[in-house]
């Protein structure tokens, strides 16, 4: 199978990359740097029609939920008009299978009684970037109702692995307490700590990617998922307990974003239905992983 990857450079990129040479496929990767720019459609439809892929995975775009808040149209631009470029260049070049993949933050603020998540829970976004993630979703499904195109609709839950930017909680944590390892410092700040999240190795997650466009049912959505919830502060207390020296979390305002959904439990039956799939890697394997990366990364 050949696949093309948007956002190959990404930290799911590099994953899903690593995860289909393995498997056998041929992997022609595109990102910024080496591709057409997402809002670039004629350079998609003359890059998609000289590959001749198989199957695009969908990655590329704005991928920074509290970035989202300053910069509301560049996120929606790329995300939506990007997601509508790559899906129309897939329908003129006769691309087989396109898996899109959007955010579990498309659920929005959910309560206590709604979880665990389904596909099938109302949409109601908080940030900028769900509803970005909406407006890519929705058209996903257009392309298949409107042109017949074979698109798996992907809501993909938190996930985390080693090689994850530090804009996101868990490296950014594993950065701090890295850098207080080398320079001996004690504090770890830290933002909000009481949201709840459902997280999953990337390692799992790229698995359920290549497990879809295998089997899944075109114009179907499916949440890639743990089916469990954790606290941001059970996170960072789990991380801190490895460092290598005593350290304490101390709460930073500047940390904080302006809206954040409280808690998030995805619901992966529909997935490990149509494929088997189910998550195999440990939060703890998961978060030492992480915390390896960053003492290399920091020169630990």
């Amino acid at each position: 199978m050949k696949a093309l990857i948007t956002g190959a450079a990404g930290f799911v990129g590099r994953h899903l990359s690593d995860h289909l040479r393995a498997e056998g496929d041929t992997v022609a990767g595109v990102d910024r740097d080496t591709g057409p720019d997402l809002l670039d459609l004629d350079g998609w439809r003359d890059l998609l029609t000289a590959e001749r892929p198989d199957v695009v995975y969908h990655l590329g775009g704005f991928s920074d939920v509290g970035g989202s808040w300053a910069n509301p149209v560049e996120t929606f631009q790329v995300n939506a008009d990007g997601t509508l470029h790559v899906l129309q260049a897939c329908v003129q070049a006769k691309v087989q299978r396109v898996l899109a993949v959007s955010s579990a933050d498309v659920y929005g603020r959910v309560t206590l009684a709604e979880l665990p998540l389904t596909e099938d829970a109302p949409l109601r976004p908080v940030s900028p970037y769900a509803a970005s993630k909406i407006a890519a979703d929705y058209l996903a499904m257009q392309a298949h109702l409107g042109y017949g195109l074979e698109v798996l609709r992907v809501r993909a839950f938190n996930h985390l692995g080693p090689g994850q930017t530090n804009r996101f909680v868990a490296p950014a944590l594993a950065e701090r307490i890295a850098l207080n390892e080398l320079e001996g410092g004690e504090v770890v700040p830290v933002g909000n700590l009481t949201p709840r999240r459902d997280f999953t190795d990337v390692r799992d997650v790229v698995r359920a990617y290549r497990m879809l466009v295998e089997a899944g049912e075109p114009g179907e959505a499916y949440n890639v998922c743990s089916n469990h919830d954790i606290a941001i502060s059970e996170l960072a207390d789990r991380l801190v307990a490895m460092a290598d020296r005593p350290m304490r979390l101390e709460g930073d305002p500047s940390l904080q974003r302006p809206v954040d959904v409280p808690v998030l439990r995805g619901d992966y039956t529909h997935l490990h239905k149509t494929t088997g799939w189910e998550p195999e890697i440990s939060i703890e394997q998961t978060l030492a992983d992480i915390l390896a990366d960053w003492r290399h990364r920091t020169g630990g």
